[in-house]
């Protein structure tokens, strides 16, 4: 069984394995993009970028927990303009598809933002609507499916690369909300991005983070975003990339045979390095050959046919 079993085509984008690293794990440089592809990752995801430089949170900023990390970040980020630089020098060196991850606080700055990276280079975006603790962005636009459709269609008209939209599970039917951005244009749909939790410190009887609350990730809710990529996957027909504590390619598979086309390692890099990406292939790939699939493609949504 060839390498070519494990090939994936993403909305048009061509990955030599199913693998991406997901948003928010890892600082902006190339060379920091880079170490992730020669981990094995078959595409990466930026931090999500805004239209200006935001400084974030003050630290804490990230708390481990004995299922997960919980972070409260702010979106730190030097701004698109400034940003812009790092994306050519990554796209001068990976030979991988470089999606963006942006956000902002209107259409039209999440279209303003989009124009800037596709025009730096970007293979295609990834418009973070599901941020759970900064204030009138993230997912207070990805929790209401009018202005969801409305950034989404914003971003559309601005871009001729492939839109990706990811989804928050804090929502009562993220199937409704996939719906919702495939209808206005999305080309395909993330799930998960993390779920609203908190730590409290009981020596200082306080919050730990400085946000308060923050989003969980990891192991925890993996079963909760494999449910939301099965309910999405019986609403839409676009792709879907599962993501949220998937840390060894049995994880990888279970996605899969929900409905994910690909998916997305994070908070596994911090516990495994990125070496974790040619576990999860090599994994994969031994599965495939051992229940007889001549491709990666063959198990996306087979728990559906029960």
């Amino acid at each position: 069984m060839g390498n070519e079993s494990l090939r994936v085509n993403l909305a048009g984008l061509s990955l030599v394995n199913p693998t991406m690293l997901a948003s928010g794990i890892l600082g902006y440089s190339a060379e920091t993009l880079k170490g992730i592809v020669e981990g094995g990752a078959g595409a990466v995801v930026t931090k999500s970028v805004g239209l200006n430089p935001r400084s974030g949170y003050a630290n804490p900023t990230v708390v481990q927990t004995s299922c997960g990390l919980i972070n409260a970040m702010g979106l730190p980020n030097p701004g698109i303009d400034e940003f812009a630089k790092d994306i050519r020098e990554a796209k001068a060196h990976l030979k991988v598809p470089l999606i963006v991850s942006v956000y902002g606080f209107s259409a039209e700055e999440y279209a303003a933002v989009a124009e800037k990276a596709v025009l730096a280079g970007a293979d295609a975006l990834e418009l973070n609507v599901s941020c759970p603790h900064v204030k009138e962005t993230g997912a207070e636009i990805g929790q209401n499916p009018k202005i969801l459709a409305e950034v989404v269609s914003r971003v559309k008209g601005a871009v001729d690369k492939p839109v990706f939209v990811k989804l928050s599970p804090n929502v009562v039917g993220i199937a409704e909300i996939a719906e919702a951005a495939v209808k206005a244009g999305a080309d395909a749909i993330t799930a998960i991005n993390t779920v609203k939790a908190m730590a409290i410190d009981i020596e200082t009887t306080k919050p730990i983070l400085s946000n308060k609350r923050g989003g969980l990730s990891g192991l925890a809710i993996k079963p909760i975003a494999v449910r939301c990529v099965y309910d999405i996957y019986e609403r839409v027909k676009a792709p879907i990339i599962g993501c949220g504590g998937i840390t060894s390619w049995r994880d990888a598979v279970e996605f899969m045979l929900a409905g994910a086309s690909a998916i997305q390692i994070g908070t596994a890099i911090a516990l495994k390095g990125s070496r974790v990406f040619k576990s999860v292939t090599r994994g994969i790939k031994a599965y495939l050959k051992r229940k007889g699939f001549r491709s990666v493609e063959e198990i996306v949504g087979l728990a559906h046919r029960c």
